[in-house]
């Protein structure tokens, strides 16, 4: 490309040049434009959404305060029953048995899959969400079936019950933990990152635990938060497989028998999730700053 100048002779100019200039000179108008208070219909779907998030807390809450005079005796009378740290102590334990069973099925299934045989991945996936496909009662059905009689006799004892319940929502969190797992392959370079460990002397296992695991910290936080929340709210399987003691039966009780009280313990929950949530940004804010590994091209 080449301009006249002021003598009469040509001066050549790169396009790259040219492009940077047109750039600089659109720069102010987009800013403009940016700099406004955005498209309306994207704040009308926030607000809806807001709305939606935020009404059915608001008249939870307002439900629960109906007690007169005394307008928070249902979080009192929540707070003073034993069966409620009972049952949510109970979940949260099978919760926390349910994720580190996930955990070990899950991340060497997906880190093998993706590493060495990537065309399996759909009938991976297909497997995994087979869960939304069969019915919680189908599946709790079908466990005391098969293990209330010999040879594997697990629903005569509190253990073996427990046992079932805990393989039950190992089998639930899968869609979850499968898909935020592999999502957090996804993120990393999982060939040469395992390339970088063997040539180091690294075997399989402590590839898996010193390499794989603290780079999916993130991603395994996730699925452990969605499956810890599934175990605490889920009542079929709970009920059917008579663990009473789990927080999920526990509420459904309650609020046969309290009016407000129900209310009040929704509330609460949700304020242990959130708490749940907090706590795993602030243990995950760590995986943020990431050191990328890349092979020769």
């Amino acid at each position: 490309m080449s301009l006249g100048g002021g003598g009469g002779g040509t001066s050549s100019i790169p396009p790259w040049a040219v492009m940077r200039y047109i750039t600089r000179r659109r720069r102010p108008e987009e800013r403009g434009r940016r700099g406004g208070i955005g498209n309306p219909f994207a704040w009308l779907i926030f607000v809806l959404g807001a709305l939606y998030f935020f009404v059915p807390l608001v008249g939870a809450f307002l439900h629960s305060i109906r007690t007169r005079p005394d307008i928070f005796l249902a979080y009192r009378q929540v707070l003073d029953d034993p069966k409620f740290f009972l049952g949510l102590g109970y979940s949260f334990t099978i919760g926390v048995v349910t994720i580190l069973i996930s955990l070990l099925i899950i991340v060497p299934t997906a880190y093998w899959v993706r590493l060495k045989v990537p065309r399996l991945r759909p009938f991976v996936e297909f497997v995994t969400l087979m869960p939304f496909v069969i019915p919680p009662v189908v599946l709790v059905f079908g466990l005391i079936r098969v293990y209330s009689s010999r040879p594997i006799v697990l629903t005569a004892t509190d253990f073996g019950s427990d046992l079932l319940l805990v393989c039950a929502y190992v089998i639930l969190s899968f869609p979850y933990m499968y898909r935020a797992v592999d999502t957090g392959l996804a993120s990393i370079d999982v060939r040469t990152l395992t390339e970088a460990a063997q040539s180091l002397g690294a075997g399989w296992t402590r590839i898996l635990l010193r390499v794989i695991f603290p780079n999916l910290r993130t991603a395994l936080l996730s699925g452990a938060f969605l499956t810890l929340a599934i175990v605490i709210g889920e009542y079929t399987i709970a009920v059917f497989l008579a663990r009473t003691a789990a927080f999920g039966p526990y509420l459904s009780l309650l609020g046969r028998s309290q009016p407000y009280t129900p209310a009040a313990v929704s509330l609460i929950s949700f304020g242990l999730t959130w708490l749940a949530m907090l706590a795993i940004a602030f243990l995950g804010r760590g995986a943020q700053t990431r050191v990328q590994v890349a092979g020769a091209r």
